[in-house]
Parts: structure tokens; C-alpha cells; sequence
């Protein structure tokens, strides 16, 4: 037996309910029997009966169960009655009694349902019998009675189920006459209540807006969403704890990477600036004659010969003389007497040798190499003689090195000894600015470092520098023998230092256009290249490698250290204590 899971009929063959659905649901538009939702699909009306009329939908069904019964035994009797009014045979005909309970035993109620069903059975059973000459089994020609009796049968069963009824009291009627009568008499028993028949309070949820029908409701919805939000606090603060442990792996690798590469480019600097202990002079010219060798630049003989002088100059403290060329300033002054055409004024040091880089520090020795330039102008000057008597001879680098370790040791430039750990010797360290002023005021020169730290003209330029230089050369005119057009000075050169190299400035032209040239000796150019400006045939081409215009200086920062005369006693005391921090002048 089938019940229907929209009006809650059960009892019903496959063939009755094929029927009902037609009938009762299919043949017009599907609607809620106990309230007045329509317009929507038979699964969705069965999903809304099930669950906003389950206890209505739970009580009719128990009524249908009821009458279902009734009916059951009305069938039953019905079946008896058919099967002793039907012949079985010509010559014979069997008679049974029915099986109905006295009275005396049902219940007065049920007798008179029964009584009532019997009669409208008897009623429509005999309405169909009339119109039943044109049934479906009579038109295909049978002539069976049962088969006849069957389908009006079920057409009586339809007619009487298909009749609608108010769920809750009973009522039959139309379906537009019911739906009026629930919503007027029955609409406090619907949870979806009519405007303008229901007097209850509606309460709206405060965090979706939702409509609920009593506080009840609201409460148990709204700690629906208190459960929501608490189950998404403890995932987000489960997130936030795995996201703050992933950006700490993510932070410690990056220091640790980052400490590596400082490690690397720490090295790689120590290498640069010569102090990772590779070794220094001696060990880098022993190394590259050994590769000249090999090579086939360097006869065996030769590389003996040069290893036994460099032996001797380091032992006794001497330069050997191989990287110098001396005389270029007479030269110059010579050539501006026979051409200084485009040229005002020219300014030049007093005599200076040239010294260039060897094999032994080819590299990182340009600081050493133009102290030896500037000590080379500074022997040949009586005011600088007694100063320097323990120091005509130019010293070779090791030499170098070593003074300015014993500077260091005499509590000169504390900070610059912690820097390089106390040692030059035997490494190929870079010096600077710094260094060739604590090694002049060790040797008891008045000296002085200015700083030009930045661009004073446009592109990067810094013609401030090429003024000062102007006018450290321009002040005092003693040593000129021509007065009007060549200065040939007794002032000693510039030491000129800027980022990863250093050179000395030897004098500079005042041109015509206003332009200022400085005139630059570079431990870089070789003496092949220099011996070119001792000739006489000497031209302006040949000038180039020591000319440098405003275009050509464009560092973000120079430094120059100038010697200015001989320390007293006490003054070296006072720059002995002020060398503990240095500070220099600054331009602009």
C-alpha cells in the first residue's frame, strides 16, 4: 500500500495513487493543504509539508489511518457482497455469509462512520454503474464484470479521496473556499501567519536580518551564529599562529642567508682592500715573476737578478728606483715657455718624481706610490730638510708600512690602527687620506686633510676643488721666475684621494675660456708613458695623460691632504692627542 507524501492519503494501490497524483496534484497547480504556499515543484511542496506541517501532516495522517480502516472494511464487505452476487456457473450457485461482528460489539461511533461511508459508497457505486458503459475496459471489448467492477471501482475511490478538507477540523469544500477558511479560522496554528490576522510579535535577527516568529526561535538562532563565529575565531587564530610561525622560518632564514652573503662580501672586501692575509710586496712580486716565467716573459736569469734587488731594497728600506722618473717638472716648465697657447696662467709644484706600481703591488700600492711622490718634493726643499734628514732616501712599500705601524705604536690614530689590527706589513692593505696624514704628522709636518664631501657644481662637478687648488698655488709668488705667464712654485704637491684610488696633483692651467686644468701624476701610468714628457719634441697631445678638466673629476667625494710647514714640539704633542679623532676640513 502507497500513502501520499503531500496530503498524507495512504492506503492507496499503485494504480489508486497513479490515480490520486493525477487528480488531486497534478491536474492543477501544486499547493500547500494547510497553508497558502504555492507556485512551487512537488519535491519542494513535499520538503515543505514534512517539515514546517510535520505535526499537522503527523495528526491527519493518524485520521486517514482511521478511516482508512473503515474504508478497508467496507472494501471487504463490498469484495463478499460482489462475490455472492457473481454466478460462477450455469447450473450452480454458492451463497456464503458474511462475517460481520455483532453490533453490540463496536463502538457507537464507528458504527455510525461506517454507516455514513456505506451509504455514500452505495450512492456513488451506483452513480458509476450508470455511466460506466463507456469505460476503457468496455471499449476494447471485454465483457468481464470484475474488470468492469475494478475500474469503476477505482474511479468512485478517486472521486471520494480527491474531495479537499481542512487538516484541522474537518471541513470539505473547495480549494479556494479551504485556503480561505485556514488563513480566517486556523491561522494562529500556521507558522507563517497572514498580515492582518495575526496579532504576535515578529522578531528580526540582529546579525542576518532574518524574520523568526517568537523570542524562542531568534534565541536559538542567534547562538547558531555565536557557534559560527567562535568555530571561525579559533580558525583564524589557529591561522594566525601558523602565519606568524611561517614569517618566523621565513625571517630567520633571510638572517641567515643575509649573514652569509655578509660573510661572502666581507671577504670579498678584506681581498680587495689586501687584508686577507694573501701576503704583500714581496710575496705578490715573487708571484707574478714566477708566472712572467713561466710565460716566457721573463728570462730565468732575469727573474734571479730582480729577486736579489728586491731582497736588498727591502732590507735596507729603499725604494729600487725601477718605477721612478724624475726631471718631468723642469720639462713641463720648459714646454709652457715654448707653447701656452689658450693658456693664462700656469702653476706648477716644485720638482717631483714619478713613481708607478710594480708587480710587487699592482693593485692596492697608489696610496704608497704618491707618498713617495710627495716625499720626494719635500727632500729637495731646504725648509723640509732637517725635518726629513733621517728620510732622503724614498723608502720602499714594506718600509712605508712599517713607519706607519710605528705611528700607530706612538699612539697616533688609535681608530685607524684597530682598523687594519695594527699590521700593514706583510698585507696589501690600502691606505688613505687618513693614513698619509698621521704618517707627515709622525715625521713632523704641519698638515691638514679637506674634505670636498659632495658635488658643488652641476652633473657632479666640483669646481670648488679646482678653485682651492687655485688658490693654494696662486698664494705667493717667491718661487716664480716668470711672473707674468708660468709659476714654477717651491710648494710641495697635493695628495688627492677619492674612492679606490689616489693620485697627486703636481700644478694647474687657467685657460683662456676661464677653465681650470689640473695637472695630475698617476701611479697608474707606466714610465714608458711618462719618459714621453721629457722629450723635447713634447707636444700638447703628449700632455694628456696628466691633464684633468672639471668633466673628467666627478666622484661623489675628494679628499686632499696638503703639507704647510714643520711641526714644534709642542704642536706635534697637540696633534699626537687630536689624531685619537680626526677631522677634516670641509667644503663647502
Amino acid at each position: 500500500m502507497f500513502a501520499c507524501d503531500i496530503c498524507g492519503e495512504d492506503g492507496l494501490t499503485e494504480p489508486e495513487m497513479k490515480t490520486h497524483l493525477l487528480i488531486a496534484h497534478l491536474a492543477t497547480e501544486p499547493s500547500c493543504p494547510f497553508c497558502s504556499l504555492s507556485g512551487v515543484t512537488y519535491d519542494e511542496l513535499t520538503f515543505h509539508v514534512n517539515t514546517a506541517h510535520a505535526e499537522i501532516n503527523r495528526e491527519h495522517n493518524e485520521m486517514n489511518e482511521n478511516s482508512g480502516q473503515m474504508n478497508a472494511r467496507h472494501e471487504k464487505k463490498s469484495n463478499l457482497k460482489h462475490s455472492i452476487n457473481s454466478p460462477k456457473s450455469k447450473d450452480a450457485e454458492t451463497k456464503y455469509e458474511l462475517p460481520i461482528s455483532p453490533a453490540s460489539k463496536r463502538p457507537s461511533a464507528e458504527r455510525q462512520s461506517l454507516a455514513a461511508i456505506e451509504n455514500n459508497y452505495e450512492k456513488l457505486h451506483s452513480r458509476t454503474k450508470i455511466h460506466s458503459e463507456k469505460c476503457i475496459p468496455c471499449l476494447n471489448g471485454s465483457n468481464s464484470p470484475d474488470m468492469h467492477f475494478n475500474a469503476s471501482e477505482t474511479k468512485i475511490q478517486a472521486v471520494l479521496y480527491s474531495i479537499p478538507e481542512c487538516p484541522f477540523c474537518g471541513q470539505t469544500g473547495a480549494s479556494e473556499d479551504l485556503e480561505e477558511h485556514l488563513k480566517q479560522k486556523h491561522a494562529n496554528l500556521l507558522e507563517t501567519p497572514t498580515k492582518g490576522n495575526s496579532t504576535e510579535k515578529l522578531y528580526e535577527c540582529p546579525m542576518c536580518s532574518l524574520i523568526c516568529a517568537n523570542c524562542q526561535i531568534l534565541q536559538e538562532h542567534v547562538e547558531l551564529h555565536l557557534q559560527e563565529n567562535a568555530f571561525g575565531e579559533e580558525h583564524s587564530q589557529a591561522d594566525q599562529e601558523v602565519a606568524k610561525m611561517l614569517q618566523e622560518e621565513e625571517e630567520q632564514y633571510a638572517r641567515s642567508e643575509q649573514a652569509v652573503q655578509e660573510k661572502e662580501e666581507f671577504q670579498k672586501l678584506k681581498k680587495q682592500y689586501g687584508l686577507d692575509n694573501s701576503g704583500g710586496y714581496k710575496q705578490q712580486c715573487l708571484q707574478n715573476m714566477h708566472r712572467a716565467v713561466a710565460r716566457g716573459k721573463m728570462h730565468p736569469v732575469e727573474f734571479h737578478k730582480r729577486k736579489v734587488e728586491m731582497m736588498e731594497s727591502i732590507a735596507f728600506g729603499a725604494d729600487d728606483g725601477r718605477t721612478k722618473t724624475s726631471g718631468i717638472l723642469r720639462s713641463l716648465y720648459e714646454f709652457y715657455q715654448r707653447d701656452n697657447r689658450n693658456i693664462v696662467y700656469v702653476w706648477l709644484s716644485c720638482e717631483t718624481d714619478h713613481f708607478h706600481a710594480s708587480v710587487g703591488d699592482k693593485g692596492w700600492g697608489c696610496g704608497y706610490r704618491n707618498f713617495q711622490m710627495m716625499l720626494s718634493s719635500l727632500s729637495r726643499l731646504d725648509v723640509y730638510k732637517d725635518c726629513l734628514k733621517d728620510h732622503l732616501i724614498i723608502p720602499c712599500i714594506p718600509k712605508i708600512q712599517s713607519m706607519i705601524e710605528a705611528a700607530w705604536k706612538n699612539g697616533y690614530d688609535p681608530q685607524g690602527a684597530s682598523h687594519f689590527g695594527g699590521k700593514l706589513q706583510n698585507t696589501k692593505a690600502w691606505i688613505g687620506a687618513s693614513d698619509i696624514y698621521i704618517l707627515l704628522t709622525f715625521l713632523g709636518l704641519k698638515c691638514r686633510i679637506v674634505d670636498f664631501h659632495q658635488p658643488t657644481g652641476p652633473s657632479g662637478t666640483h669646481p670648488r676643488l679646482f678653485e682651492w687648488v687655485k688658490r693654494y698655488y696662486a698664494s705667493g709668488n717667491e718661487g716664480a721666475h716668470l711672473p707674468q705667464k708660468v709659476f714654477w712654485t717651491h710648494k710641495p704637491p697635493i695628495y688627492l684621494q677619492h674612492q679606490g684610488h689616489s693620485r697627486t696633483v703636481i700644478g694647474l692651467e687657467e685657460r683662456m675660456d676661464g677653465s681650470l686644468c689640473l695637472l695630475i701624476f698617476d701611479p697608474g701610468c707606466m714610465a714608458h708613458e711618462m719618459n714621453k714628457l721629457l722629450s723635447r719634441d713634447a707636444t700638447s697631445f703628449n700632455l694628456k695623460i696628466i691633464r684633468r678638466f672639471l668633466g673628467s673629476l666627478k666622484y661623489k667625494q675628494y679628499q686632499t691632504v696638503v703639507v704647510e710647514g714643520i711641526l714644534s714640539s709642542e704642536e706635534k704633542n697637540v696633534c699626537q692627542q687630536a689624531s685619537k679623532v680626526l677631522v677634516a676640513e670641509k667644503i663647502p
